[in-house]
């Protein structure tokens, strides 16, 4: 704001309490979730999942061994975006894939 070519600038509000009103929710993390298949051996979806998402044999050997006994399991969360890039290149490895809101 302009008066007489200076610029006034409102002085700073203190609250003695936060305005409650306003609440910010978070997006709910997103899942990557892979699905067992007939046609990818076990040893090629932990491959993917070292190669892919950088995991550990170990953590890689037990998601796949999640996915071959339980049918299906969560191998990454976060941002929805994030997720969708990790089912799309689930899909160019040859991987059964989707993309679900965590239930957590």
């Amino acid at each position: 704001m302009r008066n007489n070519g200076h610029v006034t600038v409102p002085a700073p509000v203190e609250l003695d309490q936060p305005d409650t009103d306003l609440i910010v929710e978070l997006e709910d993390p997103w899942v990557t979730v892979v699905w067992n298949d007939p046609v990818n051996l076990m040893s090629y979806v932990a491959f993917v999942f070292r190669t892919y998402f950088g995991y550990t044999e170990e953590k890689a050997e037990e998601l796949m061994l999640i996915v071959h006994s339980e049918g299906r399991a969560n191998v990454s969360s976060g941002r929805r975006e994030e997720q969708e890039r990790h089912v799309q290149a689930m899909h160019e490895y040859g991987l059964w894939a989707s993309l679900e809101r965590s239930s957590v």
